[in-house]
């Protein structure tokens, strides 16, 4: 079980990341909100709690690696690796999304050490993380391979195929995480293509599957602390049931935000609306 002292630093920095992702959206004038909010839960525990990396020396061999199949949620990447003390947030703050600027809408590994691999093209990250899965198993080394995947990019057929290699090549050393929020770019996930019944298919293809509530940090570092020893032969995926637009009552579950802007009026009465639900008083 969670520790609660565990739980409530996580909490949080959970927080912590999504005033900063409305800083960003206010900041850059255009930004994957939406998604990002529904995600921030998921990334903090994956990168304030499990992850192995060592921020001196980025091509560390013992590290996890970490692909960001949803490449368009950079922007909760990014401050979650300034948190975790890899870069400086006021240089994403200041940069983001500008020329040259290191920290684009999508990641890119040309630009930054922490990245392992450029996404943005949806349905490819998983196949990813099987190729470095396979060499990993190959070459008898221990880390992991951390993949989060959009709900809307399972319908991707590529995803698929990903999933039954990894199957069949026993990479228990994958835990993939599913941002489950229902929605895809401009409506619910169920109306576009249904994905449902979605465990039922990742365990025809062999996986250890657990479906969380992705919003419940006890729920998060629950299905964490689980994760499999890296030499076991059965890949694992997290399906986390999430909100897109978690914490912010207007963008809830709404297609519209996928994207947006928002101006800095805005932007201050969402983070006291944050801290309202999700600070000290609201998690009472």
């Amino acid at each position: 079980m969670a520790d609660a002292a565990t739980v409530k630093r996580l909490q949080d920095k959970a927080l912590e990341t999504r005033k900063n992702l409305l800083r960003l959206c206010y900041i850059s004038g255009m930004f994957h909100i939406g998604g990002d909010l529904s995600m921030a839960d998921i990334m903090t525990g994956i990168w304030q709690y499990a992850m192995r990396y060592d921020c001196k020396n980025p091509k560390w061999d013992g590290r996890d690696r970490f692909i960001l199949s949803k490449g368009h949620g950079a922007g909760v990447l990014y401050v979650n690796q300034a948190m975790f003390g890899i870069y400086p947030l006021e240089l994403v703050f200041n940069t983001y999304n500008q020329l040259d600027s290191a920290y684009g809408m999508h990641p890119c590994s040309n630009t930054l050490s922490s990245i392992e691999i450029s996404t943005g093209s949806l349905g490819h990250g998983l196949s990813i993380s099987v190729g470095l899965a396979l060499a990993a198993k190959y070459l008898g080394k221990k880390h992991r391979i951390i993949t989060v995947m959009g709900d809307g990019e399972i319908q991707e057929g590529s995803v698929w195929e990903a999933a039954m290699a990894a199957g069949q090549y026993k990479l228990g050393n994958i835990v993939a995480f599913i941002d489950r929020n229902g929605l895809s770019l401009d409506d619910f996930t169920e109306t576009t293509m249904k994905l449902e019944p979605l465990e039922d298919k990742w365990r025809a293809f062999g996986w250890n599957v657990k479906t969380i509530d992705g919003h419940d940090m006890t729920q998060i570092v629950d299905a964490l602390d689980s994760m499999p020893p890296t030499d076991s032969e059965v890949p694992t995926v997290i399906i986390a049931k999430t909100v897109k637009g978690k914490g912010v009552d207007f963008m809830e579950n709404n297609p519209n935000w996928h994207s947006g802007s928002i101006d800095h009026d805005v932007m201050e009465k969402c983070i006291c609306e944050l801290d309202v639900k999700y600070g000290s008083e609201g998690r009472k």
